[in-house]
């Protein structure tokens, strides 16, 4: 059975450099989904934004733009800025479990209010043809929320719904609940994708034994940690290639690289890599020593020097 890996959006972190980059060093990613466009109460779409969805600024084969909204009128603002960029489909993101974003009613916030998801998205298929897929939690307090919108969601040609299965609540803690993402599956009749805790080839291959009629697997954080995961799966092996450290190396070189360039002084490229290294740290035999060492260099210098020495060691 054919499978399609994507590429959950990261606020933060997974952005056009890093996109571009990933793809250029390991691949295996069918299709990226930028992370949303947020417009608070203002239509107007934030020069980050421009630069992050700009067709020229991207190489990857595909891309999906994602919003984050509660207003329908926001939601048709942004539907016509990226068709105007030349995208055919866009995220809606009810997914984000961080509280100040749910309790204004948005990302996960939004799953206990069926009726204003159903207003968004009348409007928005009423007054575009834009293709609309979904980005959602099961709930924010219980697994069970989502199960009310699924009559919501029948009603338009949603493209599909990919579920991260934990509750907003949770944020990234915990596990994933995988009864309460089987009931889902037994009761929606929309395309399901699945994501949350794809971290090793061992967990993905669970999933997919317990989740046989799912083809779409989404990757987030575990995609961070193990640049190499994706291909391993698609792959289907727990074998990392001969070149294993030296890629990653060039891989940490382009992206810091591209992102000295684009912020200014040592402080914020600092903040930058080190949100990375909390990922990239897992991939080395001592995460906490090599994360530990990574916090202490601020200084450029002494930051690239302590980074070619963690990866001499591994090799």
């Amino acid at each position: 059975m054919s499978i399609t890996l994507l590429s959950s959006p990261l606020q933060g972190f997974t952005d056009f450099r890093f996109r571009n980059a990933f793809h250029q060093y390991f691949g295996g990613i069918d299709t990226y989904y930028a992370p949303y466009i947020r417009l608070n109460g203002k239509l107007i779409i934030k020069n980050n934004y421009k630069r992050d969805l700009d067709p020229a600024h991207n190489t990857v084969p595909h891309l999906i733009p994602q919003v984050m909204t509660n207003d329908p009128d926001e939601f048709l603002f942004v539907i016509k800025y990226v068709q105007s960029l030349g995208y055919t489909e866009l995220n809606w993101n009810l997914g984000c479990p961080y509280p100040m974003v749910t309790k204004q009613g948005m990302g996960s916030g939004m799953i206990c209010n069926p009726e204003k998801i159903d207003a968004v998205l009348h409007q928005a298929h009423n007054e575009s043809d834009i293709t609309i897929s979904m980005k959602m939690r099961m709930g924010y307090n219980e697994p069970t929320e989502i199960l009310d919108v699924f009559p919501v969601l029948e009603k338009y040609p949603i493209k599909n719904v990919a579920i991260h299965a934990r509750i907003g609540k949770q944020l990234y803690k915990g596990g994933t609940d995988l009864d309460a993402f089987q009931n889902c599956v037994t009761k929606s009749p929309h395309t399901l994708y699945y994501n949350g805790d794809i971290t090793s080839v061992a967990a993905y291959r669970s999933l997919q034994e317990r989740f046989p009629s799912i083809t779409h697997w989404m990757i987030g954080r575990g995609l961070i940690a193990d640049p190499f995961l994706p291909q391993m799966i698609r792959n289907n092996t727990t074998e990392y290639p001969e070149n294993r450290w030296q890629t990653f190396k060039d891989f940490h070189d382009t992206i810091y690289s591209q992102y000295d360039e684009a912020l200014s002084g040592p402080m914020p490229i600092k903040m930058k890599m080190l949100g990375f290294w909390e990922y990239f740290s897992q991939s080395f035999n001592d995460p906490k020593k090599v994360y530990k060492a990574i916090k202490k260099n601020g200084n450029p210098r002494n930051y690239k020097a302590t980074v070619a020495e963690i990866f001499a060691k591994q090799r």
